[in-house]
């Protein structure tokens, strides 16, 4: 007997056809309905018919998609492993330890697929206390970090990550500092303050130091920012750093430091909201800089998700990622998964964003642990984690929609929305009521995420050079096809 979720998501989400019997997938998240991505079920073939090609004969709504025309490469999609998320994630049984990870980072059969994290270099303000790696008594300093140790990332951050890297040897990491040691900063305190200049030197040597350590204990650091949320102090831990001095430390010691000590790892500048493109343009017009930065990442808790472009095209030769955004407990899935899958999956990669991190990945039914003075107390993870057990949360259902088939090394291809009929003129997808993105993937697939951000069940035709379909998408659902 088909279920009513089941058979609700087959209305809702039909088989996508080109030509006759060509096989698909779609994966389906109506909230409305309580369908989480949900594979669903073959709908009868559908010949494909080249003698009725008009729009108004199947709906007033056309994605075109086209694999001609191509964009950025993907690196993948995943969450922050803060400290917080691999403390309560290390202290789960062996057993249920391993079926969340494997859930999470494999993509074979019914699981998500993450494929990118982001960590934090010291303590972010999800850690149930804030350290760096070179911590010292009042009124001492070590120039030459003989005190550098791991520290605290050895219980937990380390072996979980070892732990995902055997279920995804491929993984994607980007380290984010919030904050540089007491005794380098002009207050000697955690939150806020600045890099004092006689220590630009030695946070650089503490950069180099710290991928060396982690590269010891088998992990790879595919990226570093050089501060998180440079111009907000108000976190703890956090440091002030404006752009002329990123673009100093960048062009005259972290970026040297790298290239002596032959390091590969990539420095992303930035680091921070949407709503200051000129802080990453700036130091992308210093060529100096520019010669050691590998790109820049956005958050987006102020601005627009389109001023990734606007970097795109001061600089399309330097990358661009999207590394923070937060769903807040106790979470809403009819709000969180559109409005993340609209200014996120579909936004920022749409604006060029090699790939989408979500913050966090783990919490507990407390939203714990977190900082003191300024630590998050409303940051819920894509999964809770109470002792084994687990809950899903948005952020787990938003990236999974991209991660299992965008797989790292797919690219960004065409894909336009227009609208005949009833419904309008001619509209492109990065507006209006089906907000989309497509992508060819490495083993020649085509993925086509969409999501109806309207009040009403829409009908749509897919099309691509080899035929088209009807579909159907109930109010703030989305859906993954894949052909």
């Amino acid at each position: 007997m088909i279920t009513r979720a089941i058979f609700l998501g087959f209305l809702m989400c039909g088989l996508l056809q080109v030509r006759a019997q060509l096989k698909a997938t779609c994966w389906l998240t109506d909230p409305a309905r309580q369908i989480f991505f949900t594979k669903q079920p073959p709908a009868p073939a559908v010949p494909w018919n080249p003698g009725q090609d008009s729009i108004a004969t199947r709906a007033d709504f056309l994605i075109r998609v086209d694999a001609r025309q191509t964009y950025q490469s993907i690196d993948g999609y995943g969450w922050a492993l803060t400290g917080g998320s691999a403390q309560h994630i290390i202290h789960m049984s062996a057993s249920a330890r391993a079926a969340l990870l494997k859930d999470l980072f494999s993509a074979k059969d019914d699981h998500i697929g993450g494929s990118y994290l982001r960590i934090s270099i010291g303590a972010s303000d999800l850690n149930d206390h804030v350290f760096s790696y070179d911590d010292l008594p009042a009124g001492q300093t070590d120039s030459s970090l003989v005190h550098f140790d791991l520290g605290p990332d050895r219980k937990d951050v380390i072996p979980v990550v070892r732990e995902i890297l055997t279920i995804f040897p491929s993984l994607k990491i980007v380290g984010s500092p919030w904050s540089a040691p007491t005794w380098m900063k002009t207050i000697d305190d955690t939150k806020g303050g600045s890099l004092k200049p006689e220590y630009y030197a030695t946070y650089a040597r503490y950069f180099v130091k710290y991928i060396q350590a982690m590269a010891k204990e088998g992990i790879r650091l595919d990226a570093i920012t050089v501060q998180n949320e440079p111009l907000h102090p108000g976190n703890n831990p956090s440091m002030y750093m404006p752009a002329p001095e990123q673009a100093v430390f960048v062009k005259n010691f972290l970026g040297p430091a790298f290239k002596q000590a032959g390091i590969k790892t990539r420095i992303i500048i930035y680091d921070h909201n949407c709503d200051k493109p000129e802080y990453p343009i700036s130091i992308l017009d210093d060529p100096e800089a520019r010669k050691y930065v590998d790109g820049s990442a956005f958050h987006l808790y102020g601005g627009k998700i389109e001023a990734m472009s606007k970097v795109h095209d001061a600089y399309p030769s330097k990358n661009l990622y999207f590394t923070e955004l937060w769903v807040g407990a106790p979470g809403d899935f009819s709000r969180d998964i559109p409005e993340h899958i609209e200014n996120l999956i579909i936004g920022a990669t749409r604006n060029w964003s090699k790939n989408v991190i979500e913050w966090n990945l783990a919490a507990d039914s407390g939203n714990n642990p977190h900082t003191d003075r300024g630590g998050c107390d409303r940051c819920l993870g894509a999964v809770t984690i109470d002792g084994d057990r687990v809950t899903h949360n948005p952020a787990y259902y938003i990236i999974a929609h991209a991660a299992k088939f965008v797989r790292p090394g797919s690219v960004r291809i065409a894909s336009e929305l227009r609208t005949d009929g009833p419904a309008g003129s001619a509209a492109v997808a990065d507006g209006g009521v089906l907000p989309n993105v497509a992508f060819r993937t490495p083993a020649g697939k085509t993925v086509l995420i969409v999501l109806n951000k309207s009040d009403s069940t829409l009908s749509f035709t897919v099309q691509d050079n080899k035929g088209t379909a009807k579909q159907t998408l109930g109010a703030g659902a989305v859906a993954t096809y894949v052909w």
